[in-house]
């Protein structure tokens, strides 16, 4: 999930779309900032890919919004290709983050939201991590033993994974 709303580029397919262009863009356009309620997706995997954010400052799992005619697996690759250059496949959900005393925020240009994100992690990947986007000041893999510090939903997703991998059973945070 991604926890920016700043202006910036995507890519829908092959086409660079500018934030104000994207679903989201042209939602915020017509509401200003009043609270959204978001579904989103995140990813981790085995030793866990983090992204700094340019936004919060704090360390966070690659990941983001769909739009408009997305399915979910969808954004999630779009997402780590746009934020990390890595290419993912075989995308698995292992919980659903749903709890709005961690999953509601206010941004740093003042747009406010509270995000559903169901949660994927993946084995299978392409290429080298790189600062790709604006949304990223860096880009590392992390060992779950030494993990940075992290925006709080985002430690909680970890920590959810880990349950995951242990218990095998769907999580609900």
């Amino acid at each position: 999930m991604t926890l920016r709303e700043t202006p910036n580029r995507q890519r829908r397919g092959a086409v660079c779309v500018s934030f104000a262009d994207s679903y989201l863009g042209q939602l915020r356009a017509l509401i200003g900032d009043r609270l959204v309620l978001m579904p989103g997706a995140e990813r981790a995997d085995g030793s866990i890919l983090l992204q700094k954010r340019t936004d919060f400052g704090l360390w966070g799992l690659p990941g983001g919004n769909a739009e408009e005619g997305e399915g979910l697996e969808t954004p999630v690759i779009r997402e780590v290709l746009e934020e990390t250059g890595l290419i993912v496949s075989d995308v698995e959900p292992f919980g659903f983050g749903c709890d709005p005393n961690y999953e509601t925020f206010q941004f740093p240009n003042g747009d406010r939201a509270q995000f559903f994100a169901l949660m994927f992690y993946t084995r299978r990947f392409e290429g080298e991590p790189a600062v790709t986007d604006d949304e990223s000041s860096a880009v590392e893999w992390f060992s779950v033993d030494s993990l940075p510090e992290m925006l709080p939903n985002m430690a909680r997703s970890v920590e959810a994974y880990l349950r995951f991998k242990t218990t095998g059973k769907f999580q609900m945070i």
